[in-house]
């Protein structure tokens, strides 16, 4: 497990960052075949400039493709963002983050098939049988180019997250509407996780996302470069650095409980810096967060009340939206109306995934939670 200090998005400087945190996973050299077809999945999650810090910055992509390629791999960028998995979507998605001007400048691929597979994934306890991008099934190996970000519905989206991208656009919002409940959610994250199994994983934090991640947070600065063989390592060490319990993040729980990652840091050899050497304020949670872990905490009566009627709740600003649709496309159980041209949501079938407020390009949509979950929680 490496961390690596990292001021800015000076390509130099991402670049000694990028390899010095490789460099430092001992064997990993050895494990890169020349000749091997590389998919470096980036998270690309919609249109947004990489200074927004919703995407893998350009940057480390780069950085990271560069490495592939001196190790002699043809390397191919990717991702299935949200929305529609087509070839038109993912030219304006490699456009707009960037991604375009990489393979430019590197000569690496950018994945424009659409097919998808049906495959199977022995390493499942939930997904046995799964639909993946046909770019990820063809890959040598996967490497997860994450970035450091809160998580509305997850708490955090790191390494393992966001290799939630191998699944197909609309595939992804159907695994959303079946698996709305956060822990089992999180199994399926594993799961497919699991199948990837990347080589290695990458997390940019130079600049992050905190609060009402991972859209439309706010931004932060951090300063890191981040990389293991484990993204359950990772994903724990990152927690560590933005203060957030690993134990209370659900995929790193998930991890735990099946013994993939044992959340000890006694396990996790530092390779260069350790989280603790990172000064940094506590990352700022998502609002959506607080109203799950209430368990315990008031009478069980009290608590299923609070759960049915105090859950927060995705609110449509009409002035800023602009009636673009998205929102109602993306909306796993579809109960989003645009009759009026703009959203209504009826928030009793709402299952509180927010893929609205993650994919509104707008920032339209906020989490509000009842004025009276303060009054019990504050």
């Amino acid at each position: 497990m490496s961390i690596v200090k990292c001021s800015d998005y000076k390509y130099d400087q991402v670049d000694k960052a990028v390899a010095r945190s490789l460099d430092a996973l001992e064997g990993l050299k050895d494990k890169i075949k020349p000749g091997s077809n590389a998919l470096v999945k980036v998270n690309l999650l919609k249109k947004n400039n990489p200074d927004d810090a919703v995407t893998t910055h350009p940057a480390v992509a780069e950085a990271i493709v560069r490495y592939l390629q001196r190790l002699g791999c043809n390397v191919t960028l990717g991702d299935s963002p949200g929305g529609p998995y087509t070839e038109w979507m993912l030219r304006g998605i490699y456009k707009a983050t960037g991604m375009a001007e990489v393979a430019q400048r590197t000569n690496c691929s950018l994945n424009y098939d659409v097919s998808v597979m049906e495959v199977h994934n022995e390493y499942g306890r939930m997904l046995k049988n799964m639909q993946v991008i046909k770019v990820a099934e063809d890959a040598d190996f996967i490497v997860s180019a994450a970035k450091l970000k809160t998580h509305a519905m997850m708490t955090y989206t790191g390494a393992v997250k966001n290799l939630f991208g191998i699944i197909p656009g609309i595939i992804k919002a159907d695994y959303h509407f079946k698996m709305n409940d956060v822990g089992n959610f999180a199994a399926h994250l594993v799961d497919i996780c699991e199948y990837a199994k990347p080589l290695f994983s990458v997390i940019d934090g130079i600049d992050g996302m905190e609060g009402d991640g991972p859209s439309a947070g706010d931004k932060r600065h951090v300063g890191v470069i981040m990389a293991s063989e484990s993204p359950y390592a990772l994903d724990f060490s990152a927690l560590r650095i933005i203060s957030i319990n690993p134990e209370t993040v659900p995929t790193v729980a998930e991890a735990k409980n099946r013994g993939l990652f044992s959340c000890d840091d006694n396990d996790i050899e530092y390779t260069c810096l350790k989280p603790l050497e990172i000064d940094i304020k506590p990352f700022k949670k998502p609002k959506s967060l607080d109203i799950n872990f209430v368990g315990g905490r008031i009478p069980g009566f009290v608590e299923k009340w609070a759960l049915n009627n105090l859950r927060p709740k995705p609110v449509f600003d009409p002035d800023i939206c602009i009636s673009c649709g998205i929102c109602k496309e993306s909306c796993p159980p579809k109960v989003i109306n645009m009759d009026s041209g703009k959203p209504v949501a009826d928030l009793d079938k709402c299952i509180r995934c927010f893929c609205c407020h993650e994919l509104c390009p707008k920032k339209a949509i906020n989490i509000k939670k009842h004025w009276i979950y303060d009054r019990l929680f504050r």
